[in-house]
């Protein structure tokens, strides 16, 4: 990979995502994207020798509270205010969401 991006490789990108930038947006990203790059460079070049890999950087979450069981609501009482209710099943239907084009109705 090259050390920096060029206005072509902009270009190139900006064509892939469908993207129509003006002149001033281009060298806009050029800059940004080039910055990006140094900047993950940088940590590229940092000596990780002894450093154990980590999925993430802290070692313990805590908790906004301490997870209690408490009691739901039974079954039967929400099938009862269920639509279309089947008890026997468990189960409930609900009005469709999505609609065969994938889109949100």
């Amino acid at each position: 990979m090259a050390d920096t991006l060029t206005l072509a490789d902009v270009e190139r990108v900006a064509e892939l995502a469908h993207l129509e930038l003006t002149d001033d947006e281009k060298q806009t990203f050029l800059g940004q994207l080039n910055g990006i790059l140094g900047y993950a460079r940088q940590i590229q070049d940092l000596d990780t020798t002894g450093v154990p890999p980590t999925a993430h950087v802290l070692s313990q979450h805590t908790a906004d509270r301490a997870d209690t069981v408490r009691p739901s609501l039974a079954a039967a009482d929400v099938l009862a205010a269920a639509p279309d209710a089947e008890p026997e099943t468990g189960l409930f239907k609900v009005p469709r969401v999505i609609n065969t084009a994938g889109t949100i109705e």
